[in-house]
């Protein structure tokens, strides 16, 4: 079998400091790597300089998810503290969730402002089903969001051995956040500046699609084979306009992963909306996004696969290793790299 479709050829050895636990100020400080496949070259610089690097005829595709405070601390009835993450609305009034602690099929959660949740269903992959109550009343997903800003915390990656700060409420969230869903943030974007966001629309078209990216984000690949991997699906939207600019052969850079697979989804089905649950990888490279720029992603991880579709996994290796020796910093928190 060819070593592309082994969990274990993503594998690669990262120093534990080299994982950020805070972002770099101002934003567009943090580092860049930028590899030119017709060149087969590479530039290490800092995000600032981003538009000396792009394409001039490239368009620009950007997710306005918007993190919610998705992680909640509650009590059962017993007096047991239970720790709650909410990961995506699975239809009225019910939610798919993970939950730190011991429950059963009809436990009832207690958290601030009156809210509960009662267990309803247990699945073989470690998620919940729940139902919100407010003062025992059924509480739209609007409601929730609302109570979730004000008793909720902001679900930082499991890799960031730290909790949540009032800082994070805005650094852990894009300039462009608009659309309340996501439980980790698409990370490309975070590193804009205003200043350089508006410098980018002036040189560039820009367009939006919605992906509320889910905890599934960080979930291992633990198979073998990287085609066993049950991948997880995440709720999209592309707004009509975005959806008749993918229907063009011009060029686009995608930011981020979750922009990526969901462009890519929508060139594979033709559908707006829906759940997502694309798989790139090099046996699945992508027909559509032209330029990427990422960040540096997880050993044996789903996204690092995604990159090695662009480049192919023995080049995704080498520049990893090209920044690792460099002192990039890795994932959410950490610096980017732009394939062009």
């Amino acid at each position: 079998m060819t070593p592309d479709l082994l969990t274990q050829s993503y594998d690669y050895h990262l120093p534990e400091n080299l994982i950020a636990s805070h972002p770099i100020h101002p934003r567009d400080h943090a580092r860049l790597l930028v590899y030119d496949r017709k060149s087969d070259t590479v530039a290490h610089t800092t995000f600032q300089y981003l538009l000396d690097f792009l394409p001039p005829d490239c368009d620009i595709f950007l997710n306005d998810t918007r993190v919610i405070k998705a992680r909640l601390f509650g009590t059962k009835v017993s007096g047991g503290k239970v720790e709650l993450l909410l990961n995506k609305p699975l239809g009225t009034n019910s939610y798919q969730v993970m939950i730190r602690g011991r429950v059963k099929v009809g436990t009832l959660l207690h958290f601030d402002q009156n809210l509960t949740a009662t267990v309803t269903a247990l699945h073989d992959d470690g998620s919940r089903t729940v139902v919100f109550q407010q003062q025992e009343k059924p509480i739209l997903f609007e409601t929730l969001v609302q109570i979730l800003d004000e008793i909720g915390h902001i679900p930082l990656p499991p890799y960031i051995h730290r909790a949540d700060n009032q800082e994070d409420e805005r650094d852990y969230q894009t300039l462009f956040a608009r659309e309340a869903g996501a439980v980790a943030a698409p990370t490309a974007s975070l590193h804009f500046t205003p200043e350089l966001f508006e410098a980018l629309k002036q040189r560039h078209q820009t367009h939006t699609l919605t992906l509320h990216v889910g905890a599934g984000t960080f979930k291992p690949v633990e198979s073998k084979q990287i085609l066993d991997h049950p991948m997880h699906s995440e709720y999209f939207h592309i707004p009509a306009a975005s959806a008749r600019f993918l229907d063009t052969p011009k060029p686009i850079l995608a930011i981020g992963t979750t922009v990526t697979r969901t462009v890519e989804y929508y060139a594979r089905t033709g559908k707006t909306n829906g759940e997502c649950d694309l798989f790139l990888n090099p046996s699945n490279p992508p027909v559509r996004v032209t330029h990427l720029l990422t960040n540096f992603h997880l050993p044996k991880s789903t996204l690092i696969m995604l990159t090695s579709a662009f480049i192919g996994r023995e080049k995704a290796l080498e520049l990893y290793r090209e920044a690792i020796g460099k002192g990039y910093r890795f994932f959410s928190y950490g610096d980017a790299m732009l394939i062009v």
